[in-house]
């Protein structure tokens, strides 16, 4: 079973799903995407999750990022958890769920982890940029549930800094300054970011962010 690593390109494939047969690459297009797999149907955890990524999938959608479930139940399994989903968590699942009965996207993937359950994946979550790289990977036990205002933050980071020689310092959030890359010396740094540099120290520089 091959280790997925940041940077490398996220594996395509075809599978049944809850709104048919549907192939990854063609269902992202030239867009973002997050994959996140559920242990199971009928899980608690998972169906306070699923529920909550239907209620952000406005906020996804506002940073083209397509959003795909994954478990190891069929597609009629899914058809009938779903209802309970959008009865009990109030909402509408709006996405599709992988049906990986053979387990085929979740060897590709490496969702199973022995030490945990040889039957089961894990919570993993990997977000895929439109070049198909795997830009981040978060795998979360099964008893902890993910936080999906989180995986935006990191979207909005893995977004920022695709597009501008910046990083995000820690606990940073859309709006809030950013670090200016090591890599750019700060007299270039005041000429590429006209709204300001402040030099902390000559490896620490902060900038407004530059994308708004």
């Amino acid at each position: 079973m091959a280790t997925i690593r940041l940077g490398d390109l996220a594996p395509d494939f075809t599978a049944d799903s809850s709104v048919g047969m549907i192939n990854f690459y063609d269902y992202l297009g030239d867009g973002w995407g997050i994959l996140f797999s559920h242990p199971a149907d009928f899980t608690p955890v998972c169906t306070t999750e699923l529920g909550a990524a239907a209620k952000f999938k406005g906020e996804f959608d506002k940073r083209n990022v397509k959003m795909m479930a994954l478990s190891v139940d069929g597609a009629v399994s899914h058809a009938e958890w779903i209802k309970d989903i959008n009865e009990t968590q109030n909402t509408t699942v709006n996405f599709p769920i992988i049906a990986d009965e053979d387990k085929k996207v979740s060897t590709l993937y490496d969702m199973i982890h022995p030490n945990a359950d040889n039957n089961l994946t894990v919570r993993s979550v990997y977000i895929v940029a439109p070049d198909k790289t795997v830009k981040l990977i978060i795998t979360y036990p099964a008893s902890t549930g993910r936080n999906f205002h989180e995986l935006l933050r990191v979207i909005d980071s893995l977004q920022l800094t695709a597009y501008h020689k910046v990083a995000t310092p820690a606990d940073w959030k859309q709006g809030e300054k950013v670090v200016v890359s090591p890599a750019i010396s700060t007299e270039d740094a005041k000429k590429l970011f006209p709204k300001g540099v402040e030099e902390i120290k000559p490896y620490l520089r902060l900038t407004p962010q530059p994308n708004i």
